[in-house]
């Protein structure tokens, strides 16, 4: 017996969409495609068949509008999305994001305040809120509202933004703190460990810094910014060779980088290769000619040539954008001096003396050219200025003997006395001398973290001042050049709105 079973066909009709909403499927379609003179032919479609009044259409033409550089434009349209629908947070955001682009902070302030009103638990308002503040100089607005977005929502773009008020602050120690939560939450962001590593660095803590930066590498083995600062590391504590094998790599990533070449030539100064130095401290010159770590550098390689005329040049234009450094008046000074140019030399001195509190080796040389131009007086009271920032000061440095014994003979010829803060040098193991006293750190110290490092460390000793008397030695200077870390600039934090 055959049962036959019937199915009734039964036709599904799709209801009609709203005429306002019609194409919103096709005009997203072709926006996210990225097929825009498309989109905007059925967005003309749509708003004249629904009078303009279809939210969704407006809305992404003012998205386009403002790919395409129309800022102002944008935000009219946007303004609009907002009267057409009044309860939306997310038309108040595209606004407010736009007054930003326009460089209208404090507008956009209070049309996020507008939004946040309507939306209390959205991450975004508040984290826009902070950069806002930024940009208005309200840290303390700024770090509230971060904190606030971090207790929504943990990303990585607000602990960024919170790490750099600590850091524009100049609390490096809570900058520090913030860094290492958010390496915690995401302990693969290789931009966040590069930068806590930077943080370890300037603080003198190497073991730190050079794991951060190795997980960082480890990530990411092409990241030059970890790279550059592995580099600057090992360059600080004398290995050239090995800083130079990582900034080859790095070259392959930024060519046109100025503290890579800047880095690079203060390698080949550390190997006394000093014309190689000169070629690529002239190339990082010539990508960032206002630097002006770079010409105190090539001031620093000239006058370890001998080239005082060179020197001069580069250690002018860089007291012209740093004229408130005391050892580039005293690099200055010593060219000078070499140029037989008594007075200015003099002048320089002074200045340097006057800006300057701790550095003793300032007025060390400053004493070495009053003695030269026989004024007794004048070079024993530098000498006893010197003594007393010796002694004064806390840190433990050391200095070359040679220096050491330049100080004990000119305090024999101004007949000081056998001076009490230079200790006698004692032997090492290599058959070298070697004397530790107080100093504060010279010119070259970390300052507060950025994006990019100019300037390397090499220890390096110049041709100093001679004296006209029994004194045949040279009087060396002892400059150590380190790693400079930036501060970044707030112009980056536009790329940290959340769009």
């Amino acid at each position: 017996m055959l049962f036959h079973s019937f199915i009734q066909v039964i036709p599904l009709i799709s209801p009609e969409l709203p005429i306002q909403e019609r194409r919103n499927w096709l005009i997203h379609l072709h926006y996210i495609r990225k097929d825009y003179e498309t989109c905007k032919a059925i967005i003309k479609e749509q708003l004249q068949e629904t009078r303009g009044m279809c939210e969704y259409a407006v809305y992404v033409q003012a998205l386009i509008l403002r790919l395409e550089g129309k800022i102002q434009q944008s935000m009219d349209l946007f303004q609009s999305c907002a009267v057409l629908n009044p309860g939306s947070s997310e038309n108040l955001k595209q606004v407010a994001r736009s007054l930003f682009l326009l460089g209208k902070h404090k507008a956009a302030i209070e049309v996020y305040n507008e939004a946040s009103q309507l939306n209390q638990k959205d991450w975004e308002i508040s984290h826009n809120l902070g950069v806002c503040y930024i940009y208005t100089k309200d840290f303390t607005s700024a770090k509230e509202q971060l904190n606030i977005a971090l207790g929504l929502s943990k990303h990585d773009l607000t602990y960024m933004m919170l790490g750099k008020i600590y850091l524009l602050e100049g609390d490096n120690d809570k900058a520090i703190e913030v860094y290492r939560s958010a390496v915690e939450f995401s302990p693969e962001n290789t931009d966040l460990l590069t930068t806590l590593g930077l943080l370890y660095m300037q603080q003198g803590k190497y073991q730190r810094a050079f794991e951060h930066l190795g997980n960082a590498l480890t990530y990411d083995p092409n990241n030059f910014k970890a790279i550059l600062a592995a580099g600057s590391m090992m360059q600080t504590h004398g290995d050239f060779d090995v800083a130079m094998n990582k900034y080859r790599v790095a070259a392959y990533a930024v060519p046109e980088s100025s503290p890579l070449w800047n880095n690079i030539g203060m390698c080949f100064f550390g190997n006394k290769k000093y014309v190689a130095a000169i070629s690529c401290l002239k190339r990082a010159n010539y990508l960032s000619p206002f630097d002006w770590k770079i010409l105190y550098n090539l001031g620093l390689v000239h006058l370890t040539m001998q080239q005082y005329a060179s020197a001069f040049h580069f250690l002018s234009a860089a007291v012209n954008l740093q004229p408130k450094t005391a050892e580039l008046y005293m690099l200055l000074a010593v060219a000078l001096t070499h140029m037989d140019d008594w007075e200015n030399a003099k002048r320089s001195y002074e200045e340097a003396v006057s800006l300057d509190e701790c550095n003793p080796l300032i007025n060390l040389n400053f004493a070495v050219l009053l003695f030269n131009q026989e004024d007794k007086e004048g070079a024993t009271a530098q000498y006893l200025e010197m003594e007393r920032k010796v002694m004064e000061s806390n840190h433990n440095a050391e200095f070359d003997p040679e220096l050491i014994e330049m100080a004990q003979k000119l305090a024999s010829h101004l007949q000081v006395g056998e001076t009490s803060v230079w200790t006698k040098p004692g032997k090492d193991s290599k058959g070298g001398q070697r004397s530790k006293t107080t100093w504060l750190q010279p010119l070259g110290t970390n300052q507060a973290l950025g994006q990019a490092m100019s300037s390397a460390a090499s220890k390096r000793r110049l041709t100093g001042i001679m004296l006209k008397t029994s004194l045949t030695k040279s009087l060396p200077i002892e400059c150590v050049v380190h790693l400079f870390i930036d501060n970044q600039s707030l112009d980056s934090s536009c790329q940290s709105m959340i769009f």
